[in-house]
C-alpha cells in the first residue's frame, strides 16, 4: 500500500486553502466575517466570558478585528498573542485597544510589552483559534509553526475555530498531541465538537 507524503499533504492543503482565500472577492469576504462573528457573539458561553483569547487577523484569515473590538465594547478583556523569541512559545497580552499593537513575529501584530499587561489567568475565557482548514472533529489545520498546538495543549478554557465552510473537511491528519477545538463556527453554521466522554453534538444552526 503506497504511503502518503503527510508534509507535502499538508503543505498541498494550505495552498489550496490560501489559494481560496484570495480568490474571495473584498465584500464577499467582509459579508462573511460579520456572519461569523455574529455567530460567536450567540454563543451561549460568551456573555459570560471575562477575557476573549484573539489573533490578529491577516488579510487572507477570518477577520477578527471587529470581534476584538466588539468583546472591547462589551467590557471584556481582550488579549493577543505575542511569540517569544527562540522558542515556539507563546504569551498573551491585554489590550485595550488596537492601538496596542505593533508588527512583530511573521508580520503578524502583536502587543506592545512596555504598553500592555502580560495575561496570568485564564479563567473564565474564550480562546479563538487561527487555522488554515479545520476537520468535523475540531482538528485543524495550521500554518506549521506549532505555537498554538503548544498553548491549546495546557489551557482549559473554550477553544473556537473560526473558519470559512470551504475550509472545513471530512477528516484531517492529526497527531496524537494535537488538541480539537470545542465549536467550529463558519459564515454558515456552529457545530459544537462530540465530547470525548460520549455527549451528543447539538445539531447545526
Amino acid at each position: 500500500m503506497q504511503q502518503v507524503d503527510l508534509r507535502a499533504y499538508k503543505k498541498e492543503l494550505r495552498e489550496d486553502s490560501k489559494a481560496y482565500r484570495r480568490s474571495m472577492a473584498p465584500q464577499d469576504k467582509a459579508e462573511r466575517d460579520a456572519r461569523i462573528r455574529r455567530r460567536l457573539r450567540r454563543l451561549y458561553q460568551y456573555p459570560r466570558a471575562r477575557t476573549i483569547l484573539c489573533y490578529v487577523s491577516k488579510s487572507i484569515e477570518v477577520d477578527t478585528s471587529g470581534i476584538i473590538q466588539d468583546a472591547l465594547a462589551a467590557g471584556k478583556r481582550v488579549a493577543v498573542p505575542r511569540c517569544i523569541e527562540g522558542t515556539r512559545l507563546m504569551e498573551f497580552y491585554l489590550i485595550r485597544s488596537m492601538d496596542d499593537m505593533e508588527k512583530g513575529s511573521f508580520g503578524v501584530m502583536e502587543p506592545i510589552v512596555s504598553r500592555c499587561k502580560k495575561l496570568t489567568d485564564f479563567r473564565r475565557s474564550i480562546c479563538i483559534v487561527p487555522a488554515l482548514g479545520y476537520d468535523l472533529e475540531g482538528y485543524r489545520l495550521g500554518y506549521g509553526g506549532g505555537y498554538y498546538d503548544r498553548f491549546l495543549s495546557s489551557y482549559r478554557g473554550l477553544k473556537v475555530g473560526a473558519i470559512y465552510s470551504a475550509c472545513v473537511h471530512s477528516r484531517l491528519p492529526r497527531g496524537k498531541f494535537d488538541v480539537p477545538v470545542d465549536v467550529l463556527l463558519t459564515e454558515d453554521y456552529l457545530r459544537t465538537i462530540r465530547r470525548q466522554d460520549g455527549g451528543k453534538r447539538p445539531p447545526r444552526r
